[in-house]
This record gives structure tokens, sequence and C-alpha cells, in this order.
């Protein structure tokens, strides 16, 4: 009995049969079988088996959710130069909260809550644009986020946009916002409440 192919496979044949050839988000997945984690198998593609599949963040004529491979040829990735000290510090910063979508490690995750947000290291800058591996060019990446599904860069909310937020949420939902700051602030919290 054949074996059945794994999405990685089928996706690995599609870009090496499609050479030069702009492709979209919804066709990938399609190749992949449907399955919900096709992102991460062309990141694979990329960083463990070296092909230079180009995304909008390597080429500016190139639309969020579109993917292209123009040499067949795969080139060996970027070595994990990223110690687990630097990760855990850039974890510890970020506060185990995606930078890009504010989803928080081991919680469900906003745009998809069957899946329990896992974080990752990304580059700000990333390394095929000159960026290092320094903790100031690093962020804390959800995988929804690292694998480019929602493809979205959010502003961080000012402190007027986060009170609005804030004073629209139901009480309840504002007493989360004020145990999690205390949590977060425990001597800050402790001096508020002290009149300091």
């Amino acid at each position: 009995m054949a074996k059945k192919k794994g999405g990685r496979a089928k996706l690995r044949e599609h870009f090496l049969a499609n050479i030069g050839r702009v492709m979209d988000s919804d066709e990938l997945r399609e190749v992949a079988g449907g399955i919900t984690e096709w992102a991460r198998r062309v990141r694979e593609l990329r960083t463990e088996e070296g092909y230079q599949i180009q995304t909008h963040n390597d080429r500016s004529d190139l639309k969020p959710g579109q993917y292209i491979l123009e040499d067949p040829t795969p080139k060996p990735a970027f070595e994990r130069a990223i110690s687990k000290e630097t990760r855990a510090f850039v974890l510890d910063r970020n506060g185990f909260t995606c930078q890009m979508c504010g989803a928080v490690a081991g919680e469900p995750h906003p745009y998809d809550p069957s899946r329990k947000t896992r974080l990752h290291i990304g580059h700000i800058i990333d390394k095929s644009q000159g960026g290092t591996d320094d903790p100031s060019n690093l962020r804390a990446l959800c995988s929804v986020c690292n694998e480019g599904a929602s493809n979205l860069t959010l502003e961080r909310p000012s402190v007027q946009k986060l009170l609005i937020q804030i004073r629209r949420a139901k009480g309840g939902d504002q007493v989360e916002v004020l145990k999690w700051l205390v949590k977060k602030f425990p001597q800050q919290a402790k001096e508020i409440l002290d009149g300091g």
C-alpha cells in the first residue's frame, strides 16, 4: 500500500511545479489538503529545507497571502542562533503575549478558539532584510501571526484608546483587567492603594 503524502510534500511538489508563479493562501491551503497548519508547512519548506519561498515580507510587489518560488534549488536555511536565554528574555519582556494580535500564551487563540496560543520568537526586521538576532529586533509572536495567517500588523493602542475600550467593557471584564494589572504590577498597585 502506497504511503499517503503529507501536506509539506504536496506543497513542495506544487511549488516546484509552479516555479515563478504567484500563488495565494487559498490555493496553497487546498493543495495541502485543507489542513489548518498549511502555512506552518510552507514555513518549514523555507526554514528547514531551505526553499527560498518569497512573501510580502520579502518582496514589496507581493500582497499579504501571496507566495512565489523562483529558484528550485534549496539554499541552507538560517541557523537557529537565538539562545534559550534570549528567547526567555524576549518572552518575559513581551509579557508572554503576541505583539501583533495580543493573544496570550496557553489561552484559546482569539482567531481560532479551538487552538491554544503558542508563542514563537519573530524578527521585527527579517534576517533576509538585514535584521539581527539581537533582543531589540525580536518579539513574541503567536503561531497564527508567525505563520502569516492573519496578515495583520496592529498598532499598539494608545492609553486613551485602551481606556475607552475598558470603559466600554462589562463590569466583570473591567474587574478581570484590574486583576491582570495588579498581578503584572504588584508593587505599583500597592503604592497606589497605600496612597503613594
